[in-house]
């Protein structure tokens, strides 16, 4: 069953059109890549679907209901969350109260507090750091920072934009790691990343973004095999 299903949507920036026309959905426990050059269109179809920028036209349908128009808080407490691009996590404000601010639509503290305890457990570095500025982490931690956040809310489909960039490839390889478990946790993972070889290998299935269309399509491992992909977005 699809929880998301993006039907012939396009967005314009002026008189620019950055999205084509596209549609595509995401079942229920996948992990869907959106891969292409810089460029493509990728992060405008993130905002556009958690409520941060507005299409012209096209409809957006989450467990089968229509959020097209709906504004990004209201999309956080129906079960979206966002992990953007560049982490953005309140730097001055502590790793605490940063994953406090990730459970502002809920209210059960019971609840709130087990969130805690999971979130501690998959990434044992917040605790350490949980009274630390979050300016002051490394990028990683950062980026776990972001993601904690984002889990907070208990999401049903999390969207990740580019959680690899910037950082060590150490690093990439735990966020990579932590994404699975997340999914494998019954978390449903829209994931957006430049490096292709990466999201592939952790994805289902995965779209192919140019310029604003999706020109291709399929089971990740296919994909990871086809001539097309490996020439553009493959090759070491």
């Amino acid at each position: 069953m699809a929880i998301l299903e993006v039907k012939d949507l396009e967005v314009y920036y002026g008189v620019i059109q950055a999205i084509k026309g596209i549609s595509f959905e995401v079942n229920q426990g996948e992990i869907i890549a959106l891969i292409g050059a810089n460029g493509a269109g990728k992060t405008t179809i993130l905002q556009t679907v958690t409520g941060l920028i507005s299409s012209k036209s096209g409809k957006i349908f989450y467990e089968g209901q229509e959020i097209t128009k709906m504004p990004g808080h209201k999309l956080v407490s129906m079960g979206i969350a966002h992990v953007p691009e560049g982490r953005r996590v309140f730097a001055q404000l502590t790793v605490l109260q940063n994953l406090k601010l990730g459970a502002y639509t809920r209210s059960d503290k019971n609840e709130i507090e087990e969130t805690f305890q999971m979130i501690y457990s998959r990434f044992p570095r917040l605790e350490e750091r949980k009274n630390q500025l979050a300016g002051t982490l490394s990028g990683g931690e950062q980026q776990m920072l972001a993601m904690g956040r984002a889990l907070m809310s208990h999401p049903k489909l999390i969207v990740m934009d580019e959680p690899s960039m910037g950082l060590s490839p150490i690093y990439v390889n735990e966020i990579f790691d932590i994404i699975r478990k997340i999914n494998e946790d019954g978390t449903t993972v829209l994931l957006v990343e430049q490096n292709a070889k990466k999201a592939l290998s952790i994805a289902n299935r995965a779209y192919v973004l140019e310029t604003g269309t999706i020109v291709l399509s399929g089971d990740a491992d296919k994909l990871m095999n086809d001539d097309s992909v490996k020439k553009a977005y493959l090759s070491e």
